[in-house]
């Protein structure tokens, strides 16, 4: 892992013995800060920046970088001072951070999110203490993910298949792959990237899913925005999960998978 020491303003490669580290969310603009400017001016230590890497994705590494973190500062440039984050369609709410594919990973995969303005001014953390209870249940309200989960990410594990997959419903990617890559570490799966496959990741994303788990809600997504002619076994993309927010795991049967031919019993 490389990690930046702002004070020094080097970096510094870990293989063993990680020290804590904080990390940073945010979602690309047009005026990107670079390294020469984190060497011209300090940041908070142990910032670490987040430069994406095709193996990283893969291996579903990013993910795990941010479940590692000591903190992760998400950064809404979009959102300016002095909002009042509590008012309906506030800007805070309606903030592109929402809606990225990338960002959910972000959110869901840290021990603690905090969050600030354009000008970095503190708007709220996720966090299981009362007094970040408002602020908590706001962010569900804005992100429909359950609230238990934004509080203690521990009760990750609870959350089935077809849950995950709906709070990606609302979100998009600049690359339609990246919808499907983007949810690999959230479903604790690796497999090849195939920049220029389309929607095809997606369905292979499903495939993988369903060889490692047994949570069979991953068959309850419905056609919604996805024409009626449509006939397959999987989704077209997590869209199809839009309303399966409440829906819980169901295990009934194990299918083995031969030459993608999926083999059940009824």
């Amino acid at each position: 892992m490389r990690l930046l020491e702002a004070r020094s303003k080097q970096f510094a490669e870990f293989f063993d013995q990680i020290p804590p580290y904080a990390i940073l969310s945010h979602t690309w603009g047009p005026n990107e800060l670079t390294f020469k400017d984190v060497e011209r001016n300090g940041y908070v230590p142990s910032q670490k920046i987040d430069g994406c890497c095709e193996q990283a994705l893969k291996d579903g590494l990013n993910f795990d970088w941010y479940r590692r973190s000591q903190v992760c500062y998400a950064y809404l440039s979009d959102v300016p001072s002095g909002v009042n984050v509590e008012e309906e369609d506030s800007r805070f709410s309606e903030s592109r951070w929402f809606t990225r594919g990338w960002t959910l990973q972000e959110l869901i995969a840290p021990k603690k999110v905090k969050f600030y303005d354009e000008s970095w001014n503190f708007i709220g953390r996720t966090s299981a203490s009362e007094d970040d209870q408002d602020f908590t249940m706001l962010l569900s309200r804005v992100t429909r993910i359950d609230v238990e989960i934004l509080a203690d990410r521990r009760s990750f594990s609870q959350f089935g298949v077809a849950q995950r997959m709906s709070w990606a419903a609302c979100r998009t990617t600049t690359r339609v792959e990246d919808t499907a890559y983007s949810l690999l570490g959230l479903f604790g799966i690796n497999m090849p990237l195939l920049y220029g496959e389309g929607s095809r990741a997606f369905q292979r994303l499903q495939e993988e899913i369903i060889k490692a788990s047994d949570d069979e809600s991953i068959f309850a997504w419905d056609f919604n925005e996805t024409p009626r002619r449509h006939v397959a076994l999987f989704a077209v993309s997590p869209r199809n999960f839009a309303s399966c927010g409440h829906m819980v795991p169901s295990i009934l049967a194990r299918w083995p998978i031969k030459n993608l031919q999926l083999i059940s019993s009824l």
